[in-house]
């Protein structure tokens, strides 16, 4: 038997991990997540697995870049209105912002549909819902920015519905995609910075610690493939 909780109101796909996104009305879910999800990545070769990647982290002006996916090749505008593709080009001018060797990597591959080819984090698919939202930015006590969370799915919560709290080990039935939600999202540094001026505020991260104990939005992994779009019934299965 399944609840239906709310719709899908937005959608985003991030082609390059710690670059903006970019809105999307519909989209198809693979094995590993949003099609072109976080695909390309920068990397530090004296490093191994996830403490690898080159994230905002370590260099929050990587949030004022916007990446797209347009005919399979990724494109990028810098801040100023520069336009780069995934090349040599792109590797000098983050690497300005570094004294360590930044390294790039794509993750295309022969097979598409390979799980372990993306620098998704933890499981594929990160959900946030708009009364979660709300909520946050009460105890915050003014307006959040959403793009700071990064979610591929924000869902708006009909009333009198169960938000992501009740969701982990249960599933997301949108359009013709099953989505198993695994575990919360644990927040980091990456909330701190503004998406426009990537200036830090650490008090928001400081609040979701002491108010929900960095816990905020969930991760889900794909259970079956299929189409989404923005305006699209989102149900709660067992």
């Amino acid at each position: 038997m399944s609840l239906l909780v709310g719709e899908i109101s937005e959608i985003t796909r991030y082609p390059v991990k710690s670059f903006q996104g970019e809105s999307l009305k519909a989209c198809k879910v693979d094995t590993y997540g949003i099609h072109g999800d976080r695909f390309c990545a920068f990397y530090d070769e004296t490093k191994e697995g996830w403490d690898s990647y080159i994230t905002a982290r370590d260099i929050p002006s990587m949030l004022a870049y916007k990446a797209q996916l347009i005919d399979k090749e990724v494109s990028v505008s810098s801040p100023d209105g520069e336009k780069f593709s995934w090349n040599e080009e792109l590797l000098k001018e983050i690497q300005k912002y570094s004294n360590k060797k930044i390294s790039m990597t794509n993750y295309r591959a022969p097979n598409p549909e390979d799980p372990n080819l993306m620098a998704v984090d933890l499981a594929s698919v990160h959900v946030i819902t708009d009364s979660s939202l709300r909520k946050l930015e009460s105890m915050y006590g003014m307006p959040l920015d959403k793009r700071r969370f990064r979610a591929n799915i924000i869902v708006s919560i009909y009333e009198n519905t169960f938000n992501e709290s009740n969701w982990i080990g249960k599933c997301l039935l949108v359009g013709d995609a099953e989505l198993q939600v695994t575990t919360f999202c644990e927040r980091c540094s990456v909330i701190t910075i503004d998406p426009d001026s990537v200036g830090r505020d650490t008090t928001l991260l400081k609040k979701v610690n002491e108010q929900l104990d960095l816990k905020f939005g969930v991760y889900a992994s794909v259970k079956k493939t299929g189409e989404i779009q923005v305006g699209q019934k989102v149900y709660l299965s067992d």
